[in-house]
């Protein structure tokens, strides 16, 4: 069954489409697991997490240096005080501060009850149970009071939130050992086409007109970052009966469904013909360069997303249109993808009617300024465009070519 119409979204409005489909169905289907904080790197939180204590759980030094009873807005150059004991990180003074007395402390310690301030080491001259101020003191207090980072109960990360090593680090001073996280949807992951060759053929025994496959090989270490589970299908041949049957046996045991290839309107690109079979398509066209012929739909519960063939239209639509709704389907909350505004250094041709994305390279200047150059030429066959690439340069489908020196908005490849 099909739903969709033949003319093609633009990519605001196929990003909208996919999300009212992906989010209901995210819903009904999320189920939540407790684990370890060192196996949480890289999941998505189910519930919002909370510090059970405040941090830091105690007043302490942010200096080494002598901490005092007076307060920090008291002249107390050229006095002397007598130290009465020691507070080191893990050993605090066990008693109190009086004026006229001081206790040598570290960074990180707690500083003694009764302790207004803590005068900095560099300004002092200690003998024996005597220590005499011999600079001009900070005026500030230097001591961290308890909850200055976080007071007990501040809510850290809300719910759909994907858990980095930041964030591990913020856990682990809280004292959280375990977290609630979504369970990893499955991902299936086909490519598609007669003339695809696996790797363990050597170059020297290619089949004439044979390329080595790579679309499924680019996705699978693309998709590494995701709290997902991976299931790889392989290649399937231009024989539309084995395209029906793996496709409905990765339906019943999937999530999603990705797949690269087929989606066209050639003679041997079955794919998108099955899954109006099986299932039902949302669209299968956009106004985009490189990624034109992509397929969105489901088969049964499964969503399912039909890349171009060539591996970089491959690669561009699974950054743009396919992450960001496997990423909601793991729970994560939706974000907006970075845009940096750059000068070009070079023309960029360009026809207007579909927005294009090229590969391009930028980098800071002096002058504050970013400046993006393009990869070479933008074929949708040519890996090599990747190679150098760290963004992809936007070219509204309005426009036609860009000169020297305009400005352009570029998407930083480690943002999406």
């Amino acid at each position: 069954m099909s739903n969709h119409s033949n003319e093609p979204l633009d990519l605001d409005v196929a990003l909208s489409r996919i999300r009212a489909q992906i989010l209901p169905r995210t819903d009904a289907r999320m189920e939540v697991e407790v684990v370890a904080l060192e196996e949480a790197l890289g999941r998505v939180l189910a519930e919002p997490v909370h510090t059970p204590l405040a941090l830091p759980p105690f007043d302490n030094s942010a200096m080494d240096g002598y901490a005092l009873a007076e307060a920090p807005e008291i002249d107390v150059s050229g006095r002397t005080f007598k130290v009465i004991g020691t507070s080191a990180a893990g050993h605090p003074f066990d008693g109190s501060v009086e004026p006229g007395e001081c206790v040598r402390v570290f960074t990180g310690a707690a500083t003694p009850a009764g302790c207004r301030r803590v005068v900095l080491q560099e300004d002092t001259d200690a003998h024996g149970d005597e220590m005499r101020i011999t600079g001009s003191p900070d005026p500030r207090s230097n001591i961290r009071p308890t909850g200055h980072d976080v007071e007990a109960g501040t809510l850290l990360d809300p719910e759909g939130t994907c858990i980095d090593g930041f964030r591990i680090g913020r856990y682990a001073a809280s004292g959280i050992s375990r977290v609630p996280v979504f369970c990893r949807p499955r991902v299936g992951l086909f490519s598609t086409g007669d003339e695809l060759c696996d790797l363990d053929v050597p170059p020297e025994a290619l089949p004439a007109g044979a390329i080595y496959e790579s679309n499924r090989h680019a996705l699978m270490a693309l998709m590494n970052d995701l709290p997902v589970e991976i299931e790889d299908f392989g290649n399937l041949r231009d024989d539309p009966e084995a395209i029906r049957d793996a496709l409905a046996s990765a339906a019943g045991r999937c999530d999603v469904i990705i797949t690269s290839g087929g989606v066209s309107v050639g003679d041997h690109d079955h794919v998108k013909g099955i899954v109006e079979e099986l299932g039902a398509l949302d669209f299968w066209r956009l106004n985009l360069k490189p990624g034109k012929p992509l397929a969105f739909g489901n088969i049964g519960e499964a969503a399912f997303f039909g890349l171009p063939g060539n591996p970089v239209s491959t690669i561009i639509t699974w950054l743009l249109i396919a992450r960001p709704a496997v990423l909601t389907l793991c729970g994560a909350t939706p974000r907006i993808p970075v845009r940096l505004t750059a000068r070009l250094s070079s023309e960029v041709a360009h026809t207007p009617g579909r927005a294009e994305y090229q590969r391009g390279h930028f980098r800071g200047m002096e002058d504050g300024t970013i400046e993006v150059s393009i990869t070479g030429h933008q074929a949708s066959n040519r890996l090599s465009s990747f190679a150098e690439a760290n963004c992809l340069v936007e070219v509204p489908k309005e426009r036609a070519d860009l000169k020297p020196g305009e400005p352009v908005q570029i998407l930083p490849l480690s943002e999406l």
